[in-house]
């Protein structure tokens, strides 16, 4: 009787050592990054990664839907502005290496920083020769460039969001005005992911990306230049976060954890040119210092509450102009 206890108190035990099954997030990174993490994630930790791939703005109104009955565990790699305006959604949590992570990019309200982001031009050089980069962000408005420029929309791309307000916070009160200009000479793109791709392939001139996106097509030694606006650029991070009563809270923080952990952090930063949000890790090689780039602060806040009527009035000139 005594063994048969003892075993039945060590099968208890395995049983709560075991990892969790799986954990299933809601993601709007990129298939290249996608690829090389889901399989590492489940060798590192022994749980098995579901993930459904989507636009950022898709995450949220699939996570909202959910809200009374949550089916994913965590929201991975979106715009911080987007989880700010729905934080009543997800769950807070501290992660372990917490004292690791930079101050400048502890600015969530229930969600965490998870790479350092940044807005760029990503320039064709066969079709923009070097004394006619657009330099700022009104260059993007010349009429030199119309239907040359790539860019994913506003009111569905977390990223697009990010730089029209990039836009508005550098112009202020001209800020519409410039950026209507901007998108006169637009040809949106159905995803941000596709943008750097348009221009590396020469269907567009120049692209308005994030700079881990803009720099894959540089190592890949495509016809392209990054050019870093010389008016400001946001650097932010994007977020991650638990979902409030998710499915499977212990494996979501076990994914969180492994995405801010050092190794997962220098793997995104050395393979996917991401900038880290840790103190303890290097910028990416090839690229520019970040203290060397004139970079403006984003408040999240402001982003949040103005989602609405920045999208809405985004959607009115692209119907205005026919895009």
């Amino acid at each position: 009787m005594k063994k048969l206890v003892i075993a039945v108190a060590c099968l208890t035990l395995a049983a709560f050592a075991a990892p969790p099954a799986k954990v299933v997030v809601y993601t709007a990174h990129e298939d290249v990054i996608l690829n090389a993490l889901a399989p590492r994630f489940e060798k590192d930790t022994g749980v098995k990664l579901e993930y459904v791939k989507l636009g950022s703005g898709d995450v949220i109104k699939r996570a909202k839907a959910e809200a009374a009955n949550p089916q994913a565990d965590v929201i991975w790699s979106i715009g911080g502005e987007q989880l700010e305006a729905e934080n009543a959604i997800l769950a807070p949590y501290t992660p372990k290496d917490w004292a690791k992570i930079a101050p400048v990019f502890k600015v969530g309200t229930h969600w965490l920083p998870y790479t350092g982001i940044m807005n760029v031009f990503l320039v064709n050089t066969k079709m923009v020769p070097a004394d006619k980069l657009p330099r700022k962000w009104s260059d993007l408005a010349d009429p030199r460039f119309s239907k040359l420029i790539s860019s994913a929309r506003a009111d569905k791309s977390g990223s697009s969001y990010m730089q029209l307000c990039n836009t508005l916070l550098v112009y202020k009160d001209k800020g519409w005005d410039v950026y209507r200009g901007i998108m006169q000479n637009m040809v949106v793109s159905a995803s941000s992911g596709s943008v750097p791709k348009f221009v590396n392939d020469g269907e567009q001139a120049v692209g308005i990306t994030l700079e881990d996106n803009a720099y894959r097509f540089v190592q890949g030694g495509g016809p392209v230049k990054i050019v870093y606006p010389e008016d400001g650029t946001v650097a932010a991070p994007d977020g991650i976060a638990l979902l409030k009563g998710a499915p499977d809270p212990e494996a979501g923080k076990i994914f969180i954890d492994w995405c801010l952990s050092k190794p997962i952090q220098e793997f995104l930063v050395e393979s996917q040119a991401r900038r880290s949000v840790r103190i303890d890790c290097k910028d990416p090689a090839g690229l520019p210092l970040l203290k060397t780039i004139k970079t403006i602060p984003y408040d999240f806040g402001w982003a949040a509450r103005n989602k609405d009527e920045f999208s809405r009035k985004f959607n009115d000139i692209a119907m205005d102009l026919g895009l």
